[in-house]
């Protein structure tokens, strides 16, 4: 008996945390208690007529509101590749798994940190049909994002009570960081791309063909005796010579109050891996856990995935290999001013590269 009556217990519980009165809820109980009161004061029939009939209709309204919210499936379909604080389109799949009651005035809306921006309000979803929608979404921060937490509301049918039910979606989702560009960065990526085209000027000196003269072509690399045999200007062209690596090196160790530049310096990293890719550049991250080599390893987003779940590391020393490696033109990401780079390496620390307030730790 014990264990029934707590278990009754237990459900009404449950019950009372899934749903809210509200204020005409409280108001229509408090007409009921007056009804009551005046029912048996007076010992007037009617009276008990209008009293069941309001405790009728209050106990209607909570079964009902219940139904509706009951069997209501929620999916959502996101991009593959997803960047934090950019919006991105997503579709929301709502399914009614009641195939004989339909679902009247539901709100869903977010829980906590969820990336849905404002509440989706649906009037009716018809007994076993499934809705789609589309919304922005947009993700604070970068990182793997494992729940995302959603809420069912509704009022129907008379509004006394608002009716709750929770939705958690499990989908590992993995955010980039931030590939906008902040104060300073743009600048960055013209510096470190005219340094690299200027190491990079001439043509390689192997020769790897002839082919017909095109308009606007140096003269000076028109063969005089394959023209004069051909009768058509032809040009010698030469094997180029191998573009440089660009190496991104992130120092993951980051002294007490540097988190916030840290931040900075990834969505930096992300910045200049994504927009040195795009010009077809061989590309490398280095830190004290990954070595990543783009085209070798992947593509850019193997790269954005490592820089999305890189975290500070309590130490550790950067590989010394790159000290000799003079073949690629490496950037240091470091919180550690007194770091000693190779010559002709470009240091960034938080005197060179500030911390923004926008950046949000992972």
């Amino acid at each position: 008996m014990r264990r029934f009556l707590r278990r009754l217990w237990l459900r009404a519980r449950a019950n009372l945390e899934a749903q809210q009165i509200t204020r005409a809820g409280l108001l229509f109980v408090l007409a009921i208690a007056l009804v009551a009161f005046a029912a048996f004061a007076s010992a007037n029939n009617l009276l008990f007529l209008i009293l069941a009939a309001m405790i009728s209709t209050l106990l209607m309204s909570g079964f009902v509101s219940k139904l509706s919210i009951a069997a209501l499936e929620l999916d959502m379909r996101l991009p593959p590749h997803v960047a934090a604080r950019r919006t991105v389109s997503a579709l929301v799949v709502l399914k009614n798994g009641k195939s004989w009651m339909s679902s009247f005035s539901i709100h869903l809306a977010g829980i906590g940190e969820s990336a849905l921006p404002a509440t989706l309000y649906f009037p009716v979803i018809p007994g076993g049909a499934t809705i789609e929608y589309s919304v922005p979404l947009l993700f604070p921060r970068r990182g793997l994002q494992q729940h995302n937490a959603f809420q069912f509301t509704t009022r129907f049918p008379f509004g006394f009570a608002e009716r709750r039910a929770h939705v958690t979606l499990r989908q590992d989702l993995v955010v980039y960081p931030c590939l906008d560009p902040q104060p300073g960065f743009d600048d960055l990526l013209i510096s470190i791309t005219g340094e690299i085209d200027a190491q990079q000027r001439g043509r390689g000196d192997d020769f790897y063909r002839l082919r017909p003269y095109e308009t606007f072509e140096s003269a000076r690399f028109v063969d005089w005796k394959a023209t004069a045999h051909t009768r058509e200007l032809q040009v010698r062209e030469f094997t180029r010579e191998q573009d440089r690596t660009v190496v991104l090196v992130l120092d993951l160790f980051v002294p007490e109050g540097a988190e916030e530049w840290f931040e900075t310096a990834v969505d930096c990293c992300a910045f200049l891996a994504w927009n040195i890719a795009q010009r077809g550049a061989s590309l490398r991250l280095v830190t004290q856990r990954y070595d990543t080599r783009l085209p070798e390893d992947g593509d850019i987003y193997t790269v954005l995935r490592d820089l999305a779940l890189v975290q500070p590391a309590a130490g550790g020393s950067l590989p010394a290999q790159l000290a000799n490696d003079t073949s690629s033109y490496q950037v240091y990401f470091t919180a550690r001013t007194e770091l000693q780079v190779p010559p002709g390496a470009r240091l960034l620390t938080p005197d060179s590269l500030p911390a923004e307030s926008t950046a949000v730790s992972a």
